[in-house]
């Protein structure tokens, strides 16, 4: 049985679908249902489950500017789900955890991110509170794992985005934000649409089918104790992320920067020589195709988030 956390999510519902593509026996479990916060309530769950492998998608998270604005409950929310996750593990004898940890856990002044270089410096302040929950994570999996054995896959992965993505300006990441504000510009006649910040920053995105692909073949690979890079050390400026958006969707209006609003770090890259080898990974989705599949679903569904 492999028991996914976080099941309602974009990234959870990804998987939970490849799952169903491979015929594997899976329980899907929402924050509905179990708030992983309280320990009673994850115990519960585990209980009634008896997974093997554990696949936490399990994550308060948001943009930029949803961190600062929240920054205490990024940090309270993900520390108790987190603890109580590998306590869960421990106790139900779980033969694999498997975690996503976001890129932001490496040090802010870095260009491109290579796992020897995790501790080398303080992550960026405009992520601090979220990416200090994680990198704790990642020491917390290693103690679970020298104390108690637990065995613990721990990928760290690019900025996700895709089909059934955060697409509020709040909660969003910036391709989320931008795909829905320009098809909306696009329908209303707009003639701008706001990029927030300068434009300049660089980021490595990947396309969410691409994600569970790691995730699922992180099952099967033999143990590992410290963290795997999953990328391809490619990415692209905000501003051009906005231009190829604006392109696939027709708009044919002007992108203005607001550069009042915060940059975050200069640039994310992630370089995932490790993954390539460990998980025989490699990214299927080119950038602008995972734009252009991601433009076609919120056309297709848009009425959610209206």
């Amino acid at each position: 049985m492999i028991l996914v956390l976080g099941s309602n999510g974009f990234v959870g519902k990804a998987m939970c679908r490849r799952l169903k593509q491979e015929g594997l026996d899976y329980y899907s479990s929402t924050h509905n249902e179990c708030d992983l916060r309280e320990i009673s309530a994850t115990e519960s769950l585990f209980s009634k489950t008896n997974p093997e492998i554990v696949i936490n998608l399990a994550a308060f998270l948001g943009g930029v500017h949803f961190g600062y604005d929240h920054a205490a409950e990024m940090f309270t929310n993900n520390m108790k789900m987190q603890v109580n996750i590998l306590e869960a593990c421990r106790k139900y004898k779980v033969k694999r955890l498997i975690n996503p940890i976001g890129s932001c856990v490496y040090p802010g002044d870095l260009d491109l991110y290579t796992e020897e270089k995790l501790w080398d410096g303080p992550m960026h302040e405009s992520v601090l509170a979220f990416a200090t929950a994680k990198k704790a994570f990642v020491v917390a999996c290693w103690a679970y794992h020298k104390q108690y054995g637990l065995d613990i896959v721990n990928l760290v992965m690019s900025n996700m985005y895709g089909p059934d993505d955060h697409f509020d300006e709040i909660r969003s990441h910036a391709v989320g934000a931008l795909v829905r504000k320009t098809v909306e510009a696009k329908q209303k006649g707009l003639p701008t649409v706001t990029v927030l910040g300068s434009g300049r920053p660089i980021r490595e995105w990947l396309y969410v089918d691409d994600a569970v692909d790691a995730l699922y073949k992180a099952i099967n690979i033999e143990p590992y104790d410290s963290i795997i890079n999953i990328g391809a050390a490619k990415g692209y400026s905000i501003q051009e992320t906005a231009e190829m958006i604006k392109e696939l969707v027709g708009y044919k209006g002007k992108l203005v920067n607001d550069t009042t609003q915060l940059d975050g770090a200069i640039c994310k890259r992630v370089e995932g020589k490790l993954g390539n080898q460990l998980l025989n990974w490699y990214p299927q989705t080119s950038f602008k195709d995972g734009l252009k599949y991601t433009v076609e679903w919120f056309n297709r569904n848009q009425e959610r988030y209206i």
